[in-house]
């Protein structure tokens, strides 16, 4: 027998589906570069949460999941440049969640130790 009740969301965040990596709040600048038909498109994007395996931008721009594309920034209060490869996961307007590929271990253990400096952002 089924119930008539509506499905209704996860009441508490014991719910929830857990994330292998959590999110912390960041906020800077990003580059992304985008292959777009026979050239090289730069667009604007603004980090608003970071993990050691991805990060979730603005961008005012239409992104299709699972492009790939090359983001530049440099995380606050830092000297390092960073660009890496990353692919778009998720996407809700103009929020992105991208997650990184073949990110070098030493820039993965340097971010794992950066972002748990950070407020939680999940």
């Amino acid at each position: 027998m089924s119930s008539s009740q509506p499905a209704r969301a996860p009441s508490s965040s014991s719910d929830r589906r857990q994330r292998r990596y959590p999110r912390f709040c960041a906020e800077f600048p990003v580059a992304v570069l985008l292959f777009s038909g026979s050239q090289y498109q730069t667009l604007e994007g603004y980090c608003k949460d970071l993990s050691e395996a991805g990060i979730g931008l603005l961008v005012a721009f239409e992104l299709s999941v699972k492009e790939v594309v090359s983001l530049k920034f440099r995380l606050p209060n830092t000297k390092e440049d960073w660009e890496v490869s990353a692919v778009l996961r998720y996407r809700r307007g103009y929020h992105f969640g991208f997650e990184f590929l073949s990110l070098p271990e030493k820039q993965r253990k340097f971010l794992r130790e950066y972002v748990r400096q950070l407020p939680r952002a999940d």
